[in-house]
């Protein structure tokens, strides 16, 4: 095994051995807390940008299959974990995690302290950083390099990330091993124009799943351009960056309030704040995990919930005669979801599409349906 070497901007480096491809990547350091859903991670483009530490420690056991993808291709910039297994052991693995990150450019260290690195990220805040798995690497260059590198604040990743033009998806959940214990499709009776800021492959499959008909359309589409598809309701994806530059998308949000039944998710979510008058600010370390509870303030029932997030809305720059607070984070009280008084609006800032994670907020692609279900009887 080759050395690897992952600098941070405060000058912490930490040493290790090479998995994955022999290359040199920068972006913003932040921990993962879930157990399961590594490929998951791997390919969901909110993490463009993003070197991401696994705080579970042995990591790659179980390979990786092409039904897990959340994207065509992985999205971290690279991966930092504990133990990195460079064998799979399970029936639906195509290739090892090895294997497949290699192919796809991704570095990988391995064998350093993941948890003292996720306390000091912690207790610092995430970080920029450098992880070089290239055999070539000079700390000091490396911190350098780390902060030089550009800040996430202020990066508008989403339009990175986005298809470059509109598709169609038509395909639903895959029931993974005869013990999955989800249900039959529903018919499909709506149409759904789905906005794609950095989409993940399984909301798509829930929209279809709940009985809809999905077209997938560029970041920067226009609401005369969605309204032209004709559709039942506009969906707001999940994606990277800072969604304060997301100005133009905002603005064209803010047209499409009141034609349409509309539901966000994350950054959708965000931008969705954004074009109704709120504020965004980025948070100390985010939430990323598949764990995290949430109170619906609406049912007064907690949800287990999938996160990944480094910004969230300001509940205070909210118009509360406009908006009501559906959903809280019980372990910081961040707002979690939001829904308009007067038009059929809403949103959450969690991942209830749950890839991977608990199955808690399902029903919330239910609900987007029940809202297109009477606006069509209008």
């Amino acid at each position: 095994m080759n050395p690897a070497v992952l600098a941070l901007e405060d000058g912490t480096v930490f040493e290790g051995s090479s998995f994955g491809a022999p290359v040199e990547r920068t972006g913003e350091v932040v921990f993962n807390t879930a157990i399961t859903g590594y490929q998951e991670v791997f390919t969901d483009p909110s993490y463009s940008g993003q070197i991401v530490v696994l705080t579970y420690p042995q990591i790659g056991n179980y390979g990786a299959n092409e039904g897990d993808n959340e994207a065509a291709r992985p999205h971290i910039e690279g991966l930092v974990v504990r133990e990195f297994s460079p064998l799979s052991s399970n029936w639906r693995a195509d290739e090892t995690a090895q294997e497949f990150l290699t192919k796809n450019g991704v570095p990988v260290i391995s064998e350093i302290d993941t948890r003292g690195l996720v306390r000091l990220l912690r207790s610092r805040g995430v970080m920029r950083g450098v992880l070089s798995a290239n055999g070539k690497a000079d700390a000091k260059e490396l911190v350098e390099r780390a902060r030089q590198s550009p800040s996430m604040a202020g990066l508008d990743l989403a339009t990175r990330v986005s298809t470059p033009k509109s598709y169609q998806w038509d395909a639903s959940v895959i029931r993974c091993s005869p013990s999955d214990l989800e249900g039959p499709a529903s018919p499909i009776r709506h149409h759904v124009v789905a906005y794609d800021f950095g989409i993940k492959r399984n909301i798509l499959r829930r929209l279809v799943h709940s009985g809809c008909r999905v077209t997938v359309v560029p970041a920067n589409t226009s609401a005369a351009d969605v309204l032209a598809l004709k559709p039942d309701g506009v969906f707001l994806s999940n994606g990277p960056g800072d969604p304060e530059p997301l100005t133009s998308q905002a603005a064209e949000v803010r047209k499409l309030i009141g034609k349409k039944p509309v539901f966000g998710i994350c950054l959708g979510h965000q931008v969705l704040g954004l074009a109704l008058g709120g504020k965004t600010y980025k948070l100390k370390f985010g939430h990323r995990g598949s764990n995290h509870p949430v109170i619906n303030k609406v049912t007064n029932r907690v949800e287990i919930t999938s996160h990944n997030h480094g910004f969230a809305v300001d509940p205070d720059s909210l118009n509360v005669n406009e908006l009501e607070i559906t959903h809280l984070n019980l372990n910081d009280d961040t707002l979690e979801g939001f829904r308009h008084r007067n038009y059929p609006v809403f949103c959450v800032q969690y991942h209830p599409e749950a890839a991977p994670g608990p199955h808690d907020s399902h029903y919330l692609f239910g609900d987007f349906v029940k809202l297109m279900d009477e606006a069509g009887t209008h």
